[in-house]
């Protein structure tokens, strides 16, 4: 189950900032609740129509007379890209810059097996290769140890970057990135391929006007697929990019388009995250990400189409390898449900593909809502990828526990790390320690519905209004809209019942809800039920008719008091974890054998997830951290099963019969009753 927010946004304010603004009430609602509280911050959001000089930078007049000094002296200068889109797209930009403007410039992008930035044998190569100026893009801040074998070799360095500044910056003529702790630029939340961008621009004498017609769409590509903030100058690079993709003449863009099924669709930032991104990024997750910079310098169509198939082809490998560790992961949780009832996940594999890890560690923090470190080992090195959310910093957790790590690199919500030989387990207690000491109380993965939406808001004109919030992305989300109180009139399966369509009655409206990848069984509502919905809203379609779409988030029975069920589920971790509690917590978590045996009655044969079982028992008295005891005791004693996958739990045919009471689980809590009546 997910934590519901709802936010309630000024009644004053929205009527201001609708009247100010001339925008719909509901489009002013949802402004409201992403902090926007006058018309001078919503113009300032909505218009923003142009980027700050890119010589605000610190060293990027440096990094121009570095570079325009090397192209005088026709000396070989090397791009240092890296290999997911945002290096890739970097990467393309700076070299075609260089490349057009007579500079003697080759490029490097490491492989994923190489691991990411700056890495010796690699400058050793470029250096062999005759190299005198090595510039990184999307890469370079923490590469300490590198920079100063690029000067021992007798080369020099240009950094430009968007990650985080560690506690020393590299040796280097210029190192040009928002985050060093001495810049003020105005703007700090730009990708590498932004970067990269502005550097081109400042060569250019700083004059955006054909940069951004050259290579506007590479940017705002990069800027949707590095997920940074979609505010200030980024929703600018956005709109502007995705005019150039729309109208595109681009043989990259126009074949990846036909693969990807956009051809003849208009693409947004959802149509990037979803379709050209991820082809792009299996170039350098299944072969080289040297196939991508190719597709992107390719001239010709046809060679190009060939180009983005076999790109097509390799995120089809992706998907599938994906799957399969995910499915690993799964079993690997299923014979110790411990992994995921710390306060932070660590999972390690071996021969996980390094360049999936990182997706799958998105998808394991969203399942169950703790920031997530994946690893695997590989010719004896664990390198890993993290993701967390809200206040949680991976960066800092690395640093924490630096001690352990080889390299390590990031920023608050994702990162990479390589472990230092027999020290997993080091690492774990670290980021727990980390953890703990930091957030007491860890924040929680949720859910948050923009504006509660009356019966009467739910008009065409008012969903066509929230257009103009366009474009969607990270730190400026598509709306979600909390929709209270409804009645499920029908249900139907779609696709053979993989999604699921209700029939809604809200107040005097009647409306269809869309439900994707979860059929019928898992939805902990039923027909007749009243329900609570959390839904973007768009607008849908079909045979000339045009009517509102309702693709519902999550959906929970009304009513449901979500804070007990989150202290109670926090409790039954903490006590799993070992951790101590209140005295008075142990005798109302302990559940008596007719409470056990009451829930294991009621667990259907073809099995249930386990949270509408809880909620289907619909017992005031069985307090939800009580239900855990209980289903882990049966777990433990072979009577059920837990699948982490889909949550569901089973009976176990033909088990043997057991005293419930020797369930360890149960045995822990009896002696912690003990203890307190001493």
């Amino acid at each position: 189950m997910k934590k519901w927010k709802i936010n309630k946004p000024d009644k004053q304010i929205i009527a201001k900032i609708a009247e100010s603004c001339g925008v719909s009430s509901l489009t002013a609602a949802a402004l409201v609740s992403k902090g926007y509280l006058s018309p001078e911050s919503v113009v300032q959001s909505l218009n923003d129509d142009s980027l700050s000089d890119p010589f605000l930078i610190k060293d990027m007049q440096s990094a121009v007379d570095t570079i325009i000094k090397s192209m005088e002296n026709d000396e070989l200068i090397c791009i240092y890209g890296d290999y997911d889109c945002d290096g890739i797209m970097a990467t393309v930009i700076l070299f075609t810059y260089l490349l057009e403007n007579g500079a003697n410039v080759m490029y490097y992008i490491p492989e994923r097996a190489e691991g990411y930035g700056l890495n010796k044998e690699a400058v050793k190569k470029i250096h062999d290769d005759g190299a005198k100026l090595i510039v990184t893009v999307d890469n370079g801040i923490s590469a300490i140890s590198e920079a100063e074998y690029i000067y021992e070799l007798g080369m020099k360095l240009v950094v430009t970057d968007h990650h985080q500044q560690g506690e020393q910056l590299p040796k280097a003529e210029a190192v040009v990135d928002p985050h060093r702790h001495d810049c003020y630029s105005p703007f700090k939340y730009a990708c590498g391929a932004v970067i990269a961008l502005k550097l081109v621009t400042a060569l250019n004498g700083g004059d955006y006007t054909i940069p951004l017609e050259q290579f506007g769409d590479l940017a705002a590509i990069a800027t949707v697929a590095d997920i940074v903030s979609l505010t200030g100058e980024n929703r600018f690079i956005v709109n502007y990019g995705l005019e150039l993709v729309n109208n595109t003449d681009r043989p990259a863009l126009m074949a990846l388009k036909e693969v990807s099924g956009l051809a003849n669709k208009k693409v947004d930032s959802v149509s990037i995250s979803f379709g050209l991104a991820p082809r792009i990024n299996a170039s350098g997750r299944y072969g080289s990400p040297k196939t991508a910079v190719e597709l992107f310098l390719c001239e010709d169509y046809e060679k190009s189409l060939e180009i983005a198939q076999e790109l097509d082809r390799r995120n089809s490998v992706r998907k599938d390898v994906e799957n399969k560790i995910v499915t690993e992961i799964y079993e690997m949780i299923d014979n110790d449900p411990a992994l995921v009832r710390e306060r932070v996940i660590f999972i390690c594999g071996k021969g996980w593909h390094h360049g999936i890890i990182g997706i799958v560690a998105s998808k394991i923090l969203e399942k169950f809502g703790k920031p997530c470190f994946i690893a695997s080992e590989e010719n004896g090195e664990i390198r890993g990828s993290a993701r967390s959310f809200g206040s949680f910093s991976i960066f800092e957790a690395l640093t924490y526990a630096k001690d352990t790590l080889e390299k390590f690199g990031g920023h608050i919500g994702a990162g990479g790390f390589t472990i230092k030989t027999g020290m997993e387990n080091d690492f774990r207690r670290l980021i727990n320690e980390y953890a703990l000491q930091n957030h007491r109380i860890m924040p929680v993965y949720e859910i948050v519905a923009d504006v509660p939406v009356s019966p009467e808001e739910l008009t065409i004109e008012n969903v066509q209004a929230l257009d103009i919030l366009e474009p969607f992305g990270e730190g400026n989300e598509k709306p979600l809209f909390f929709i209270e109180n409804a009645v499920v009139i029908n249900m139907f399966p779609l696709s053979n019942g993989l999604h699921t369509k209700l029939k809604i009655k809200f107040g005097n409206t009647f409306a269809d809800a869309l439900i994707f990848r979860r059929n019928m069984n898992e939805l902990p509502v039923k027909k007749g039920d009243c329900c609570d919905i959390i839904a973007n809203l768009s607008i849908n379609e079909y045979n000339e008719q045009i009517s509102i779409s309702i693709i519902v988030e999550d959906i929970r029975p009304h009513g449901l008091m979500q804070n007990k069920y989150f202290s109670a589920l926090n409790v039954f971790e903490a006590f799993t974890r070992g951790e101590e509690l209140p005295e008075k917590y142990y005798s109302a978590m302990y559940p008596s054998r007719d409470v056990t045996a009451d829930i294991y009655k009621h667990i259907p044969d073809e099995g249930i997830i386990s949270d509408i079982l809880y909620i289907r028992l619909n017992d005031e008295k069985l307090n939800y951290c009580r239900f855990c005891v209980a289903t882990e005791s049966m777990r433990q004693l072979g009577l059920v099963t837990v699948s982490s996958a889909d949550s569901v739990i089973r009976r176990v045919k033909n088990a043997p019969h057991t005293d419930i009471n020797s369930a360890p689980i149960l045995i822990s809590i009896r002696d912690k009753l003990k203890d307190s009546n001493k």
